[in-house]
């Protein structure tokens, strides 16, 4: 099984690293064609449909001509002017004149009315129209100030009776002999009259919403695929855009809700036309190519994949053996060489493994042959141990020249130091008494003021009782160490280090925090993170004495001595760094005695 795992490992790895490339490279690709390939077809799709706009433009313009012509040679007909002379017709001449009115040269005409300067009344006979229905339907209302102008729009049918909304051309009938009050001609327009714009291109309404509006942002017809209709966003749009401009190409593939509009303004008659592709229909053609894109890549990685297995295979063969060789060695048989010839760095790998295991060989024998040499000189050394009291009678004397030489700096710092290895060594014993902690931890701290001059100031703060209260010695001492090496690394004074000893819970909490730099929260998660796991696994994770070497220290012994009842973490705060410990608080029972 671990042969198996060993074999596949390295394939695996370099398999992903492939399939990684492959996926990175095909998408990278995918997303250039598909770009691409979108604004072709985008391209292509709005150009047809920008062109089916301008030609359904061109066709109203054309409508907007023929209904000019239409009622101008209303206006000129002998019998139209001259009913605007006499006071009333007789019935055989308005007979002529209604009938004259049912012919006019202008297709799609569902009703007519004409009004002349009299009030006199001229429609279809079986429409039973008088001037009193004429005034009640407002209709001359939307005809504005215009003098002679062809008026189209939009209203609702009150004049003839069906009160439905439909479209009207109007215009204003003058006498073109002499200035007279004019009549009105209004004409109702069958609902195929515009449908007349589309032509041959009928069947493009299957796919594209087609609207006309008019100038007041009526909706006055409107072809849409089935199921579909044109939203009040987009009419807001286009009568918005219609309102800006006089005529013309207002807009080509201009992005709204939904899809892309084009727009075409008639000048005459104010209406305007607009076409809107939904996205949907921009997006067929392209899922096609996507289909299409998506099988051709398909075939392409399962190639790719076949052709990385077999060159993975073929190209980590040797590295395998190497590390099946490795795996086998038992460390007493030294004869297991491996041998290759791959023409490649590999190579000089199975050559430097060859020799590793004759300087191995070697170096066993050279640690037989010292261990003996090694006990020898551990029995040596005991036995040449200096009496601690030889070192403190020597530091007295240094302390007693330095007074008489009147050096008081050397005479601080030597007492300091004096105190500090006394407390330190504190008989062989690893317990000691919070006042001798704090006395040990104080010590150091003088030391390091005279060193580092203005650097720090610190402050203690002990809650218990410090004679009676026993911890495991030289705790501090590294953590504040930490505080000056760490923390203040980047200032020069105003340093503060606070120290404080309180009981909480029954356990006793120490608490050891500088202003300086606030510590590094890779570290400092790395560091918490030690709670609860193995001596061993916290020694293997800090292995560099520069950076947490003293504080796993600090916490092997505390477990060694509490077991799990220690809880050790740093916080980073925005003004510092806090160092929390917290042990039994009956330290005294569990010293070594």
């Amino acid at each position: 099984m671990k042969k198996w795992v060993i074999k596949s490992g390295i394939q695996r790895k370099y398999l992903r690293y492939i399939m990684g490339l492959l996926l990175l490279a095909i998408l990278l690709s995918s997303i250039g064609v598909w770009i691409y390939v979108r604004q072709s077809l985008t391209t292509e799709v709005t150009d047809k449909y920008e062109f089916l706009n301008e030609k359904m433009g061109l066709a109203l313009d054309t409508l907007s001509k023929e209904a000019d012509e239409g009622t101008a040679e209303c206006i000129t007909y002998d019998q139209v002017q001259e009913s605007l002379k006499k006071a009333s017709f007789a019935d055989v001449e308005k007979n002529s004149l209604q009938k004259y009115f049912a012919y006019m040269n202008l297709d799609h005409v569902a009703e007519y009315c004409y009004v002349d300067n009299k009030n006199n009344v001229y429609a279809r006979s079986y429409s039973h129209i008088d001037y009193e229905d004429f005034s009640d339907s407002h209709l001359e209302d939307y005809m504005g100030d215009s003098y002679a102008k062809t008026q189209w729009f939009w209203a609702k049918d009150t004049l003839f009776g069906t009160e439905k909304e439909a479209l009207f051309i109007g215009r204003y009938v003058h006498s073109m002999e002499y200035a007279s009050k004019p009549g009105l001609l209004l004409i109702k327009m069958n609902d195929s009259f515009l449908e007349t714009i589309l032509g041959k291109d009928r069947s493009m309404t299957d796919e594209v919403q087609i609207g006309i509006l008019d100038k007041k942002g009526n909706l006055c017809a409107d072809w849409c695929p089935k199921g579909t209709k044109i939203s009040d966003a987009v009419k807001q749009e286009v009568y918005k855009i219609s309102a800006q401009e006089t005529s013309g190409i207002l807009a080509k593939s201009r992005r709204v809700s939904g899809g892309v509009c084009s727009i075409y303004k008639e000048s005459s008659s104010e209406m305007t036309v607009f076409t809107v592709v939904p996205s949907s229909v921009m997006t067929q053609g392209t899922m096609r190519v996507l289909t299409v894109l998506i099988g051709i890549y398909l075939f392409v990685a399962v190639v790719a994949v076949v052709l990385s297995i077999y060159f993975s295979k073929r190209f980590t063969s040797p590295i395998r053996e190497i590390s099946e060789e490795m795996t086998q060695f038992d460390g007493n048989d030294f004869s297991r060489l491996i041998e290759l010839n791959t023409n490649t760095e590999l190579d000089q790998i199975g050559h430097s493994y060859n020799k590793m295991l004759k300087n191995i060989e070697n170096l066993l024998a050279e640690i037989k042959e010292q261990e003996g040499v090694l006990r020898r000189t551990e029995l040596n050394m005991l036995l040449a141990q200096i009496n601690p009291h030889f070192l403190y009678n020597t530091l007295d004397t240094i302390y007693m020249l330095a007074r008489i030489n009147g050096e008081e700096t050397t005479m601080k710092m030597i007492q300091a130091l004096s105190k500090y290895l006394r407390l330190s060594l504190s008989k062989g014993s690893d317990i000691v008494t919070v006042e001798d902690e704090l006395e040990n931890v104080k010590s150091y701290m003088e030391i390091q003021q005279i060193r580092n001059a203005n650097l720090f100031r610190y402050e203690i703060e002990c809650k218990v009782e410090e004679k009676s209260t026993w911890m495991l010695k030289l705790i501090l001492q590294p953590l504040v160490e930490n505080a000056i090496k760490h923390g203040f690394c980047e200032i020069y004074e105003n340093g503060l280090i606070q120290i404080e000893i309180a009981r909480e819970d029954s356990q006793l909490k120490i608490v050891v925090f500088n202003n300086g730099k606030p510590i590094d929260r890779e570290m400092m998660e790395k560091i918490n993170a030690l709670n609860g796991h193995p001596i061993l696994e916290a020694k293997k994770c800090f292995q560099d004495k520069e950076h947490g070497y003293g504080v796993v220290n600090v916490l092997t012994r505390l477990r060694l001595k509490y077991g799990e009842d220690v809880l050790f973490y740093y916080e980073a705060e925005e003004n510092g760094t806090r160092c929390t410990i917290q042990i039994p608080d009956d330290g005294k029972e569990k010293r070594d005695l």
